[in-house]
């Protein structure tokens, strides 16, 4: 199993700064952070009015666990150690709550099995809410939320990316994903060109080879934001929630019956979006708005 160790670092919580989200209201004193500009939307699934008390968390340690390959959330930075949005995230809420971190990155399909043989603690790891994952642990509350969308190249022009539209258009998409199904059924006139991987269907696109790529809307912002889609393509329409296809929202979770680590964790992740450590930590990995 492939796993890397490394204890993350506590160091200064970041500066307060916040910008008004399109899903909660922002704090009073929220502004727009100067890496994304005014009027930059981040996220937000916490109501100010809904504070949660802070629990008394007798732990010292969270072992944390994540994925081992989904840039931006979670990956191997240049030194082999865990990096990306999941991994800072983890790391403020250790600050947070004044408590030490580990974190082991592993397969995705090993994160549940991990945490109920009590071999970690938390799994931040851009796992779905769904049905049949409530089954299986126990969730903090959400702090964002799945969103697909379409990128066509620029030349294409903008607009609504309605079934009509995308008629007779060629879409790529990953092979037997929950994307795939989706198009399947909402966008039966569309041609639908499934490809093994999503960095094949990305490089259909932009040579051409397709008029649209549908797929995750992070995935593809940080694609878009980065040097290999080479200035080619933008977003097209959308965004598209539908939680029976893409999930309720993306949660830290715990094994079932945690509820000590569970609330601690809500009063963590409501206090980084109260001081604006959230907004901070979101620009820095999407100045391309994934909404």
């Amino acid at each position: 199993m492939l796993a890397i160790a490394a204890v993350l670092g506590l160091g200064p919580v970041a500066a307060p700064l916040g910008v008004p989200s399109p899903f909660a209201a922002a704090p009073a004193h929220a502004e727009a952070a100067s890496s994304g500009g005014p009027g930059v939307p981040v996220p937000g699934f916490w109501d100010p009015r809904r504070r949660p008390e802070r629990p008394d968390l007798r732990l010292t340690m969270i072992r944390f666990v994540s994925e081992v390959d989904y840039p931006p959330f979670d990956y191997a930075g240049p030194d082999g150690n865990p990096a990306g949005f999941n991994i800072d995230l983890a790391r403020a809420i250790c600050e947070e709550l004044k408590v030490g971190c580990t974190m082991q990155m592993r397969r995705f399909d090993t994160l549940i099995d991990t945490l109920n043989e009590g071999r970690a603690d938390a799994a931040i790891a851009s796992m779905a809410v769904t049905p049949d994952t409530r089954k299986a642990v126990d969730f903090s509350d959400p702090y964002y939320r799945p969103v697909a969308r379409f990128v066509a190249r620029r030349d294409a022009g903008s607009g609504p990316a309605s079934p009509q539209r995308l008629e007779g258009k060629t879409v790529a998409v990953v092979a037997g994903t929950a994307h795939e199904a989706y198009l399947r059924t909402l966008f039966t006139e569309a041609q639908v060109k499934p490809y093994p991987t999503a960095e094949e269907a990305r490089a259909a696109l932009a040579k051409g080879d397709t008029d649209l790529l549908f797929g995750d809307g992070y995935a593809l912002a940080f694609w878009l934001n980065g040097k290999e889609s080479n200035g080619c393509c933008a977003f097209f329409g959308g965004p598209f929630v539908e939680s029976r296809y893409f999930g309720e929202g993306v949660g830290v979770a715990v094994k079932k019956g945690n509820d000590q680590l569970r609330l601690a964790l809500d009063w963590a992740l409501f206090r980084l979006w109260e001081n604006g450590t959230f907004a901070d930590l979101w620009l820095k990995y999407f100045p391309v708005n994934p909404f």
